[in-house]
């Protein structure tokens, strides 16, 4: 088995991991420095950095290197910890090394305008793949969008059908209207996605709420709505909102919470509007992005 062909076919699926690697050794080793050993998301392995108590404890570090997205390393001393004595001829020293195999990003844009395009191209400089959806062929299409995954020219309604983003996908919400983008967070809150962000303004962002939940979802599934999308950097041409909303994407990428801005005003208002009537106010008009 070629390790590296399982690491590729690994991140190829959407799926998370882990390599832990050999990097140091002194003395008599159940293995040999370099030796590998991919550790799935599933648990699964392929390889091995020798068996026993060693591997056991790699294989249980690795599991929260893939849960952290961290790496980290591990020291051993085989001569002096009597719980390596499994009757092997060892009594070295060994260091391993224990990275996150991750997918590569994927991005999924709902809505073509010129907002998007520039996200699109900052995402792809950023390292995300990305898959774009518009119902407006003159927009949603691979000469406008080259090198995306896939360009979709459809119904959002029916274009949604055919999706299935994964926990290490984002999605970005900038339709041209906004009960375009309200039928697109609907399926959004409901999927697995990593991040969901919805552009516009806190006002959009609350009347659309209470409007999905008076349809009957449940509030709990807005918690992890960025809306406003984005930093908060000033942005006001496409290309700086664009820029915002990557470094956002990065920031949940990376683990960076202290860059992230506080969801406090999106959580207050959802309680609050769980304990007012509806609105009568029908949505905003729709406003091209």
């Amino acid at each position: 088995m070629n390790i590296y062909e399982e690491i590729v076919k690994l991140q190829r699926q959407g799926h998370r991991g882990a390599v832990a690697t050999i990097v140091n050794s002194r003395g008599s080793i159940p293995s040999f420095q370099s030796a590998k050993m991919l550790i799935r998301d599933d648990g699964s392995i392929a390889g091995t950095i020798g068996g026993g108590c060693v591997e056991a404890e790699v294989w249980q570090a690795a599991r929260e290197v893939i849960a952290q997205e961290k790496p980290r390393t591990l020291s051993f001393d085989l001569n002096q910890d009597p719980k390596y004595d499994t009757g092997l001829v060892c009594g070295g020293m060994l260091e391993i090394f224990i990275e996150p195999v991750l997918p590569v990003p994927l991005l999924y844009i709902f809505g073509a305008g010129h907002v998007a395009l520039e996200l699109f191209k900052a995402a792809r400089n950023a390292g995300f793949d990305c898959i774009v959806a518009d119902d407006r062929e003159a927009y949603a299409n691979s000469e406008r969008f080259p090198g995306a995954l896939t360009v979709i020219a459809k119904d959002f309604d029916q274009a949604l059908k055919d999706l299935a983003p994964a926990e290490s996908s984002y999605i970005v919400i900038a339709t041209r209207g906004h009960r375009d983008d309200m039928r697109v967070l609907r399926w959004a809150v409901q999927t697995s996605a990593r991040y969901i962000g919805m552009i516009g303004s806190k006002r959009k962002a609350i009347t659309v709420f209470r409007e999905l939940t008076r349809q009957g979802l449940s509030s709990e599934l807005f918690d992890r709505v960025h809306s406003p999308v984005g930093l908060d950097i000033g942005a006001i041409t496409p290309e700086e909102i664009a820029v915002s909303i990557v470094a956002e994407l990065i920031a949940v990428r990376r683990h960076c919470e202290r860059a992230l801005p506080s969801m406090s005003w999106f959580h207050n208002s959802r309680r609050a509007a769980a304990t007012e009537p509806a609105p009568s106010d029908p949505l905003p008009a729709p406003t091209e992005k």
